[in-house]
């Protein structure tokens, strides 16, 4: 009996512990959204004779109680760190750590996907341009992992296949290598994206590439005034050290309208208010968005450029501006393809097709 009751004083603090974080989920005020993790939280089900009788009550109590644990974001950076740090897994929610650069594990190769991705563009093409005059290129942006999966042992796709696949499946495009210009340094330590400040180089080769010449504008660079984490930050859940945003500037730059057709909206290049949003990275260009116009009062020529693109576009296109009157960005993940002849004329357009490989293998997100 005694020996019984010296684990009373533990099995009380734990049964009092455990009454108090769940006495805590019930009636603590619910967090609309999570900003490590930058998304909603579930909230408390209506309780209802239905949904007590179909199970619904219980199923989505489960997933308020999961979102709105107290003291959640810190149980997720202690299990963060036991995982890295005691049990030296090699990654956490999929995010791995290497030099100080967070990146998603990406592994294997969907071919489907990227053929999928290639016949998507194949129909924008047939549909669209085939007799629009236009002149089509592809690039394809490398994510971080192009970089470091390999190099430190970790599981990585098969990039030579992935742009093999897409250059034989798009005949009609010609493509434009970037992954000379590109190296880890160039990309966000806690973010999927690039750094603008570091793209230079790449604008430079794609407007080669596209017959426009040298890019001749001199930039400002700027600095947000605003500590910077990016979207690994929350999915790692680790201690990482904020980054900063930096943005180039030009009287060409500043003199561009971006107009924003969902909104019915006019900007500027950069969206200055968005720094404070969940998401900083939407300073460049507004952040998604299914099309958008930039227009060029500056320029010296009436060429025009349609980009079919996914986010990393955002921060690269307002540096290709100086050589056309007007930039059209089209975002199919956000638009379904059949209406984009609605709001786009192709007629003697440049039309280039810039995704990452991220999106190529995780393609079923386009309509």
């Amino acid at each position: 009996m005694r020996e019984q009751a010296k684990y009373l004083p533990g099995l009380l603090l734990i049964c009092l512990l455990w009454l108090g974080l769940s006495l805590l989920c019930w009636f603590k005020t619910p967090q609309a959204s999570s900003i490590s993790e930058r998304r909603q939280l579930a909230q408390l089900p209506q309780l209802s004779a239905s949904t007590l009788l179909s199970g619904s009550y219980m199923r989505d109590f489960g997933e308020y109680a999961l979102d709105q644990f107290p003291l959640r974001d810190s149980f997720r950076r202690l299990k963060a760190a036991s995982v890295f740090y005691l049990f030296q897994q090699k990654d956490n929610n999929g995010i791995y750590l290497v030099d100080g650069y967070a990146a998603q594990l990406e592994y294997p190769l969907n071919e489907s996907s990227v053929l999928s991705a290639a016949q998507h563009f194949t129909d924008l093409y047939n549909n669209y341009m085939k007799d629009a005059n236009v002149r089509v290129y592809l690039s394809i942006i490398p994510d971080k992992s192009y970089f470091l999966a390999a190099q430190h042992a970790y599981p990585t796709l098969d990039y030579a296949r992935l742009f093999t696949l897409m250059q034989e499946n798009m005949p009609f495009a010609t493509f434009i290598d970037i992954r000379q210009q590109l190296d880890v340094a160039d990309y966000y330590r806690t973010d999927t994206h690039w750094r603008q400040e570091c793209l230079l180089d790449v604008a430079q080769a794609l407007a080669e590439g596209m017959d426009c010449g040298p890019i001749a504008t001199q930039y400002e660079e700027e600095v947000a005034d605003i500590p910077f984490y990016g979207v690994y930050y929350g999915q790692s859940a680790l201690p990482l050290d904020s980054e900063e945003i930096h943005y180039l500037r030009s009287p060409v730059l500043d003199a561009c309208t971006v107009y924003n057709v969902e909104t019915g909206s006019s900007g500027g290049i950069y969206a200055l208010d968005k720094l404070e949003s969940r998401d900083p990275y939407e300073v460049f260009l507004q952040g998604a968005a299914p099309l958008l116009y930039i227009e060029n009062p500056l320029a010296d020529t009436s060429r025009e450029l349609v980009v079919f693109r996914d986010s990393f576009a955002s921060s690269l296109v307002p540096l290709l501006v100086e050589n056309y009157a007007k930039i059209t960005l089209v975002d199919t993940r956000y638009i379904a393809s059949t209406y984009v002849g609605e709001y786009v004329d192709f007629t003697d357009c440049d039309v280039l097709f810039l995704y990452s490989t991220l999106l190529l293998n995780n393609s079923a997100v386009l309509k």
